[in-house]
């Protein structure tokens, strides 16, 4: 019971004290309204290149929308202890540093969640895309399972931050990753093969693909599968960072570097 107390209590206080949007008008204009009109740009666009139809892209953009504030808040969930200077007091606590961090990755998947069904709600209504009813819990379940896959990416991004001077470089680079080889934009076919398989390794890949079964009405469980596969590339995320967490703490410990910017 502590340590679930510890990954959900301990993993809001964190968001809270860490979260960098810090106005609703950043929040909104940063994390709603820029995804919307990222959607409408590439909708336009492959409406102009006939690659796919507006489904491809309202959906595929609803799954990225979560990236953006996976990856940074997971990033920062780590990053922003040293940047402050409390990494120090975190590390001396006695509790499993791995559950605390760990624990962190919640709460930007659910604002992930959020900033997701508001892209996908708002890409609908604009473009008139039709979603069956019964799919919705489905594409719920799809959009959650790939905010929390890509949060847990973001953390093992935030432990490299323990020996990495600027982790947000590395952070960009990221999200312009996820933007060109999951597929979201772009058909996995029409993709070079070598990012097509690099894709599969990263999160949100099959999660997009899970919603857009969902969306075309062909039920649960034809998405199942790929929410399955989404699971575990979350799950290997997770444990990655655990072990990247682990291993860099260690290192920063015998070098004295946890303060070092």
């Amino acid at each position: 019971m502590s340590g679930l107390r510890l990954l959900t209590v301990g993993g809001v206080i964190a968001y809270r004290a860490l979260f960098n949007w810090t106005t609703p008008g950043m929040f909104v204009g940063t994390l709603l309204v820029g995804p919307l009109f990222q959607l409408l740009f590439f909708a336009y666009l492959g409406r102009q290149l006939q690659v796919a139809d507006d489904r491809f892209y309202i959906v595929g953009n609803a799954v990225l929308a979560a990236s953006l504030a996976c990856v940074f808040g997971g990033t920062m969930a780590v990053g922003n202890e040293r940047r402050y200077g409390t990494l120090g007091h975190v590390l001396l606590s006695p509790r499993s540093r791995t559950a605390i961090f760990l624990g962190r990755a919640v709460p930007y998947a659910g604002n992930g969640l959020l900033i997701a069904v508001t892209t996908l709600t708002g890409g609908a209504l604009l473009l008139g895309l039709r979603v069956p009813p019964g799919a919705l819990p489905g594409l719920a379940l799809a959009l959650a399972v790939g905010s929390l896959s890509c949060a847990c990416f973001g953390l093992a991004l935030g432990a490299v931050g323990l020996r990495l001077r600027d982790i947000w470089v590395v952070s960009n680079v990221s999200v312009a990753v996820l933007l060109l080889f999951t597929g979201v934009n772009v058909p996995a076919a029409a993709l070079p093969g070598w990012m097509a398989a690099a894709g599969r390794f990263l999160p949100i890949t099959h999660a997009a693909e899970a919603a857009r079964v969902l969306a075309a009405g062909r039920g649960i469980g034809a998405a199942l599968p790929a929410i399955g596969r989404e699971v575990a590339v979350g799950a290997a995320y997770a444990v990655l960072a655990a072990a990247l967490l682990t291993v860099f703490e260690a290192e920063s410990r015998r070098r004295a570097s946890l303060d070092t910017l």
